[in-house]
């Protein structure tokens, strides 16, 4: 039985994206699964029929846009934004190209911002007002590696993204947060089972976790009455070396 709720999930067609949104259709949730591909869309729906995938380029205004008002049509209202598509993009400050640059800004906060926009504009018009948006942050932000620096940037802004959300959106009954990751097991980090740099020039293989906790945590944090927000959450492998020098 469905509990009524709604949700839009970015980069919904691997990775933690997929984690997440096959949690919240678990639970219920009527869920929109927006992400480029639509055949990896439909394998994260699996043939659930509260899924709704929706092929989506979050870097276009346009395409965002189109994507909340399926959401708007099919549903009426939108209760929750798991604002997740990203890419990683390495290079030193020196060596990065202006397109990879430009691509991890164009995705990682130029893709949240207009996601949110459209989210907030829907949740404080419908009935009841209000709803929900959980960023992917990364600790990164915290705590950069080596040769990361488009990473790393996109992911400190993403944090003041965040906090503005929770601000502008106070009004309107919006309550944003952040859940910051450090290495989920997902295809993005099955590089650090070989070994990854350090800062101190040495390459070391990094203890991961399973991607399901992560899930877990964005179903807390969604799950919670709009009184009551988890504005920063962390979860890391217990062992990776970011605490401490490393």
């Amino acid at each position: 039985m469905g509990n009524g709720r709604t949700a839009v999930v970015t980069g919904a067609g691997s990775g933690l994206g997929r984690e997440i949104s096959r949690a919240l259709l678990g639970a219920g949730y009527r869920v929109a699964l927006a992400g480029r591909r639509a055949d990896a869309l439909a394998e994260t729906a699996d043939g659930a029929a509260n899924a709704l995938p929706v092929p989506t380029d979050v870097a276009d205004p346009d395409s965002v846009a189109a994507l909340f008002e399926t959401v708007r049509s099919a549903w009426g209202r939108l209760d929750l934004l798991v604002n997740n598509a990203g890419v990683s993009v390495g290079g030193t400050v020196d060596e990065l190209s202006f397109a990879d640059w430009k691509r991890a800004v164009d995705t990682n906060l130029t893709g949240m911002f207009l996601c949110a926009q459209q989210a907030v504009r829907l949740m404080k018009a419908q009935d009841p007002r209000g709803g929900r948006i959980v960023n992917n942050g990364s600790i990164s932000a915290h705590a950069p590696r080596p040769a990361s620096v488009a990473y790393t940037a996109t992911k400190h802004a993403v944090t003041g993204l965040t906090k503005s959300i929770s601000l502008d959106g106070r009004a309107w009954n919006v309550a944003c947060g952040q859940i910051d990751i450090g290495n989920a097991a997902t295809e993005m980090t099955l590089r650090m089972a070989d070994g990854i740099p350090q800062a101190d020039g040495s390459v070391k293989a990094e203890p991961t976790f399973d991607a399901r906790h992560v899930a877990d945590a964005v179903l807390y944090m969604a799950g919670l009455p709009l009184d009551a927000n988890v504005q920063f959450l962390t979860v890391t492998a217990t062992a990776m070396p970011y605490i401490g020098r490393g």
